[in-house]
């Protein structure tokens, strides 16, 4: 949380190939493009007076730098690792680097796909995973990201309430 704004932070991570949508298998991916996308993802930062940050490459090592240059300032991650999801041990190594609540997101049902993406390297490290619900799986990433990261914040200064209010925004 940044302790000037008071503003939870979250880092969003788009993985390889997430620039295409919209071109890309439209069939499994849908027509919405990774600006709809992140045009959704802000518009629910604002409505929960959160501050994200919004990343996407094919560059294995850009997003292990950028989990890394997260550990001072995200209060969660948000990520879809895309490909990188079946095989990526370095990027689950900077998630567990950074200990910072982690939900990962998938456009389309992975245990419904071919045998190889129906594994995932990051899952057992994530807070959950939300996967097949197309453009939602962000909407409901970054709310339970949300949610994790006020969760955490909060009782780390709880005083003897022990009450822990999390946001609802309409979905």
């Amino acid at each position: 949380m940044d302790e000037h704004s008071g503003k939870v932070k979250i880092l969003v991570i788009h993985g390889p190939n997430l620039n295409l949508l919209g071109i890309r298998e439209t069939h499994l991916y849908g027509s919405f493009t990774l600006e709809d996308v992140n045009k959704m993802l802000r518009e629910i930062a604002s409505q929960a007076d959160v501050e994200i940050e919004i990343f996407q490459s094919n560059s294995e090592s850009e997003i292990v730098t950028k989990i890394q240059n997260a550990k001072d300032w995200a209060d969660a991650i948000l990520i879809n690792p895309a490909a990188f999801t079946h095989y990526s041990i370095a990027i689950r190594d900077a998630i567990l680097a950074v200990n910072k609540p982690t939900v990962e997101v998938h456009i389309t049902n992975i245990y419904k796909r071919e045998k190889f993406r129906r594994r995932s390297v990051i899952s057992d490290i994530a807070v959950g995973v939300i996967s097949g619900f197309g453009i939602d799986s962000y909407r409901l990433g970054l709310l339970a990201a949300i949610n994790l990261a006020k969760k955490r914040n909060i009782s780390t200064t709880l005083d003897n309430s022990n009450e822990i209010q999390l946001i609802q925004l309409h979905i």
